[in-house]
């Protein structure tokens, strides 16, 4: 049985589903009704955040241009440039049992690209949702679907997945920004040009 959270809930993973080490982090979302002639490219991205909650480099930022870090601990699928269709348009996964030790969290975020150009932001996103699914059975866990609280947003911190000794645990955090990927990175303390 899936678990639907809200904004802010946290929740055992790894404890609540003995066993489970391998996840997929599927992302999804629509578009309003939007004539501004560009399709809306979404894309996933994978912080991986040592204690002090900052990434540190190359390995610790997983994108469709980098779709492996954190010693193949966590994979980006590849790049869904229009998010037609149903079902997740971009796909994380993760093998917790790989994530270096020096790792305490991961950050799922979806940002707009190109969003100045094209004239873009959150508030013409709908139906954005964030889903754990166990890699092994292919189960939905959890799912998470952020709602329409977003405006001029280019940037928006779905989730993020942390660890409590042995155990790895998710946040349904739904935190937006405006500025885009180079906002997250700023956040999570990466410099992107």
């Amino acid at each position: 049985m899936t678990i639907s959270l809200s904004k802010g809930q946290r929740i055992d993973l790894t404890k609540t589903n003995p066993g489970l080490t391998k996840v997929v982090v599927g992302l999804g979302w629509d578009t309003n009704k939007y004539s501004g002639g560009q399709d809306f490219d979404l894309d996933a991205s994978a912080f991986l955040l040592h204690e002090d909650g900052k990434a540190k480099g190359a390995d610790d930022f997983v994108f469709y241009n980098n779709p492996s870090g954190g010693s193949a601990s966590v994979t980006h699928t590849g790049d869904n440039r229009t998010g037609e269709g149903d079902g997740d348009d971009e796909q994380v996964g993760i093998d917790f049992s790989k994530v270096p030790v020096n790792i305490q969290r991961i950050g799922i975020a979806v940002t707009i690209y190109d969003y100045a150009s094209r004239a873009q932001n959150f508030g013409q996103v709908s139906n954005a949702f964030v889903r754990v699914v166990d890699a092994s059975s292919d189960r939905e866990v959890l799912r998470y679907d952020l709602g329409e609280d977003f405006s001029t947003e280019t940037a928006v911190v779905f989730c993020e997945f942390y660890r409590q000794g042995a155990d790895w645990k998710f946040q349904a955090v739904g935190s937006g920004f405006t500025g885009g990927l180079s906002a997250i990175c700023k956040n999570y303390g990466l410099d992107a040009q």
